[in-house]
């Protein structure tokens, strides 16, 4: 498999990790659409919410219940905003499910 978040995740490409537990890890998205603009990336590797094992879906109610205790280093005290895009029509670009975690401003809904 040549997944580069997968090569993240295992250290192969190093990154700087903003925070790392037994199931996921964050680092700075390197094209941020926000202020702050942050990845939380699965350690185990699947591609998109239809594909989840059933462990793969307690995995992410975790990683979803973590990321508002973060709130200090993410910086998320005045609001934030999760996204997960789901294929190519959605802008997924790495086909390793991840989440885009955007704060720091007022963000607006802009439908296509």
């Amino acid at each position: 498999m040549d997944c580069l978040f997968c090569k993240f995740v295992s250290g192969e490409i190093p990154v700087n990790k903003v925070y790392e537990d037994n199931d996921f890890i964050i680092i700075r998205d390197i094209a941020p659409q926000a202020k702050n603009h942050f990845l939380a990336i699965p350690k185990k590797h699947f591609k998109l919410l239809a594909e989840m094992s059933e462990e793969d879906s307690l995995t992410l109610g975790r990683i979803l219940r973590k990321i508002p205790t973060l709130s200090n280093l993410l910086e998320l005290d005045n609001g934030y905003r999760l996204v997960i895009n789901q294929g190519d029509d959605a802008g997924q670009t790495v086909f390793h499910l991840h989440i885009h975690i955007l704060s720091g401003q007022k963000m607006g809904w802009q439908p296509a």
